[in-house]
């Protein structure tokens, strides 16, 4: 689901959950984003908490590395580190 997220957009970890149809598994969500290995050629940038918030054990560069990981696709980071769900959020029946 996740590699399905069009570069310059972002979607939560409970979205991801809801859209594989396990609602209540959004911490589930990030646990496994987290041991991804970058090989496995999953954008997991893409991916925010439900606030926009960027995740602080991101890679080994935590909110700093997400930030400039998202930057580079275009997605504007705040200064507190969050990104703003209503310009950038993407829904699958969009079209990308």
């Amino acid at each position: 689901m996740v590699r399905l997220v069009p570069e310059g957009r972002v979607v939560t970890y409970g979205q991801i959950a809801r859209l594989i149809g396990s609602p209540r598994s959004a911490r589930a969500i990030g646990t496994v984003l987290k041991g991804t290995p970058a090989e496995a050629d999953v954008p997991c940038q893409r991916v925010v908490n439900r606030e926009g918030g960027l995740a602080r054990s991101y890679g080994s560069g935590g909110a700093e590395q997400h930030r400039d990981e998202l930057e580079a696709e275009g997605v504007e980071v705040r200064p507190d580190f969050t990104v703003d769900l209503e310009v950038y959020q993407w829904w699958p029946d969009e079209q990308a």
